[in-house]
């Protein structure tokens, strides 16, 4: 249970931070989270929307974190997705890609798999 209120506090503090920057501030976001990678679009706000409903779950995970857990394979899915359709092509081709996020992204995936509580789904 521990683990999983890291997870959550992790994602509250990141993507928190990301989801504001991303939906207030493009220009901010395609700098400090896509190290300009991609232009700053109308997108990233879609994207930050997606991050700060992350957050939001993961403020209540914090009192009921089996019930909430289910963010944390949404997570897992997209991360993983996107490491293998968006990073992995990038890095073979040496293009550009926000490196800071695709660590973490790895990060992640390596990490949820031991946290998520899957025999508490099967009850």
């Amino acid at each position: 249970m521990i683990a999983l209120k890291i997870v959550y506090i992790a994602n509250i503090i990141v993507a928190g931070w990301i989801s504001i920057t991303s939906m207030t501030s493009p220009k901010k976001a395609a700098e400090t989270v896509f190290q300009y990678s991609y232009q700053p679009t109308e997108v990233m706000k879609l994207v930050g929307c997606l991050w700060f409903a992350i957050t939001v779950l993961s403020i209540l995970g914090l009192w009921r974190p089996i019930s909430f857990s289910p963010i944390l394979l949404v997570q897992l899915v997209y991360k993983g997705t996107w490491l293998l359709i968006v990073a992995l092509p990038a890095i073979r081709n040496n293009q550009s890609y926000p490196t800071g996020m695709a660590l973490f992204f790895l990060i992640w995936v390596l990490v949820l798999p031991f946290v998520i509580p899957w025999t508490e789904w099967t009850r």
